[in-house]
């Protein structure tokens, strides 16, 4: 790898808290330079707030203040000049690929790849990957770099805690199908 990876994480990456755990220590491991948005973060908060009653706003403030403070330069700021020049299927993902370019990122990372085509992105040198795809890249990259970011989060998980077969399952759930199929080659690693 001749450089750090820069990835723009969509909201629907941040919104399920077993990935937006495992996203942000990847990049606390220097392997990503992850990067969001205050928009980015207003959605996935939104959402959770609209799906899960057993939660607050509070708790979702901290959790955003958390992964700001962890993730070293992470806010792209500056970007919202470029947004109406943007041309994507869903005019509501344009910031995302503004504050992307805005961040020299070389990444998208998202569950919505129908709406950033390659069409899209190749003239800004920005490539959309679901996160499995993102995951299993790398792991080819750095096997133990995404193994150790995976044992944190496990070590991490307290109420109730889980085995490194329980965590696969739960990532698996979570669409993270080959990337499971890789760890589970190295679970004695978790």
């Amino acid at each position: 790898m001749d450089h750090q990876i820069i990835a723009v994480y969509d909201a629907n990456i941040l919104y399920p808290a077993p990935l937006r755990d495992l996203f942000v220590r990847i990049a606390q491991s220097g392997l990503v330079q992850a990067k969001w948005t205050e928009t980015i973060h207003e959605e996935w908060i939104r959402n959770v707030l609209k799906n899960r009653q057993d939660t607050t706003l509070e708790r979702l403030t901290r959790t955003r203040q958390l992964m700001d403070t962890a993730v070293r330069d992470c806010l792209v700021t500056g970007y919202e000049i470029l947004i109406d020049s943007m041309t994507l299927p869903d005019p509501n993902d344009r910031h995302v690929l503004a504050a992307a370019i805005r961040a020299g990122a070389d990444a998208i990372v998202t569950f919505n790849l129908k709406d950033f085509p390659e069409s899209a992105l190749t003239e800004y040198g920005i490539a959309a990957y679901h996160p499995d795809e993102f995951l299993v890249h790398l792991m080819d990259l750095a096997p133990g770099i995404v193994c150790a970011s995976l044992k944190r989060q496990r070590e991490s998980l307290r109420n109730p805690t889980q085995t490194a077969a329980e965590l696969l399952t739960t990532l698996e759930r979570q669409g993270l199908i080959e990337t499971v199929v890789k760890l589970r080659e190295l679970e004695n690693l978790l």
